[in-house]
């Protein structure tokens, strides 16, 4: 059987292992910024605004499928990496099976019950007219590769909590490569493709997902990092089970809440109209450029603390969540000053001269989130520490003060010039800010979490906790 790939524990620093863990998923959040990146400058230069308006509901709803699978990709990544750490390597490969065996119980089902309400959905996120047909179709031709998220969601979640960073990048390269190739393909007809335009932007997010799946496979198949497919393991063991959903629901559940509260965010936005829509879609890609690398991060600390903990080296797991917070400090850091600078110009290189009402829509928004990146360093990368040391029920109800206390009812009070209060029918003014207002409230959010996830890890009582 193969060695872990994780000599790094017992080295006696822990930047280089962080950038030696981290570096893979920076270069694999670059190639989904990238893909983010091509489906928006490919709507907003070729396509209409209403496209633009329903690709970025696709965004949040593809992250929603992901999601779908997040209860068993946190457990399985947190228990590998923790059993990857004590040397019980069986063990890890016993969790893998387990997660494996619970995602495809999880994938089939979502993805008939995903194509029967997908019109639901689409109807109370409140997009209407062209808007909301181009999502339907979108959603139409994404939901079959649903299998195959899966796969590579929690066959990538494994082969992280073992170490194996470059995997997961090669993985995810093929999959942008394939995604961005048919889309552009596709959607304006190179060669021997027929032209299908907004059609075609959905394909080649199918196809980037089926191959992704079938890489991922072929993978775990062949073995990696002491972790290997082995099909007379597939047997449900209940004792197991029970472990990973211990593990994995609070953790699931908080990226699920997170996901479904960030929908109803974006349907307060959405009810705005094509235009704030689709700015908020442009500021959002945007984002991402200091988001993103926060999360390869957010991972490599999620590793560290998991395989640190499980040899018993906590003081080195501090040590490291705390290098991760620097190092993502400093990438985001960068990123805000250049959204507070040049966010006209930013956004204006997303939607071509055509659109330049929405780039001026979309640059307030820019310099807003740009005061709120140092707490969403702190709430990443903490959040992902908790989560690899099976300290998921705090994050979970963090996320769920924040955006359900904070985040969706200060959208209201701030976007709208009045509300009315559920149940009492009270009248409230509101400040009527529209979008902007939103924003707002999203950095309050982020604020109020830092301070709580800030807490939590200083307490420490991650650092006892039994999984």
């Amino acid at each position: 059987m193969a060695a872990p790939v994780n000599d790094w524990i017992d080295e006696p620093g822990v930047y280089r292992p962080l950038l030696r863990l981290s570096w893979p998923v920076l270069l694999e959040q670059g190639l989904a910024l990238l893909v983010g990146f091509s489906d928006t400058i490919l709507t907003g230069h070729y396509l209409s605004e209403s496209h633009l308006a329903a690709v970025n509901l696709m965004a949040y709803l593809l992250w929603l499928l992901y999601g779908l699978f997040s209860v068993v990709a946190i457990g399985a990544s947190a228990l590998v990496a923790r059993y990857v750490g004590a040397r019980r390597i069986m063990m890890a490969e016993r969790f893998m099976h387990q997660a494996l065996l619970v995602g495809f119980l999880v994938a089939v089902p979502s993805a008939i019950l995903a194509a029967v309400l997908g019109p639901k959905i689409i109807a109370f996120l409140q997009l209407q007219g062209t808007s909301a047909k181009a999502a339907q179709s979108y959603w139409e031709i994404v939901i079959p590769a649903m299998p195959f998220v899966m796969l590579s969601a929690v066959g990538i979640a494994c082969l992280r909590g073992a170490g194996a960073m470059v995997q997961g990048l090669i993985i995810m390269t093929i999959v942008n490569i394939v995604n961005i190739a048919v889309s552009w393909a596709f959607c304006l007809g190179f060669g021997p493709c027929p032209r299908w335009g907004w059609e075609g932007i959905a394909f080649g997010t199918a196809c980037g997902y089926c191959v992704g799946g079938v890489v991922t496979l072929l993978i775990l198949v062949r073995g990696l990092a002491g972790l290997r497919l082995r099909w007379r393991m597939f047997r449900y063991q209940g004792k197991l089970v029970y472990r990973l959903l211990r593990v994995g629901i609070p953790g699931g559940l908080e990226t699920l809440s997170m996901i479904l509260c960030q929908l109803w965010f974006v349907a307060i936005v959405n009810a705005l109209g094509d235009k704030a829509a689709a700015a908020h879609g442009v500021a959002l890609r945007i984002e991402s450029l200091a988001f993103l690398p926060g999360a390869a991060f957010q991972v490599a600390a999620a590793t560290m603390t998991g395989q640190y903990l499980g040899a018993r080296q906590p003081h080195k797991a501090t040590r490291g969540v705390i290098a991760a917070c620097v190092l993502a400090g400093l990438v985001m850091g960068t990123g805000a000053i250049l959204f507070y600078t040049f966010p006209l110009q930013l956004a204006s290189l997303m939607v071509g001269d055509h659109q330049r009402d929405i780039a001026h829509l979309a640059a307030p928004l820019l310099r807003t989130i740009a005061v709120g990146i140092p707490p969403l360093v702190f709430v990443t990368i903490f959040s992902g520490a908790l989560r690899g040391a099976g300290d998921t029920r705090w994050p979970l109800l963090f996320s769920l003060i924040g955006l359900l206390g904070v985040r969706i009812p200060g959208a209201y009070w701030l976007t709208l010039p009045g509300v009315v209060l559920p149940g009492v029918a009270l009248p409230v003014p509101g400040w009527g800010l529209g979008v902007l207002g939103a924003w707002y409230a999203m950095v309050a959010d982020l604020y109020l979490r830092a301070c709580l996830t800030t807490w939590r890890f200083v307490h420490g009582g991650w650092k006892t906790i039994r999984v």
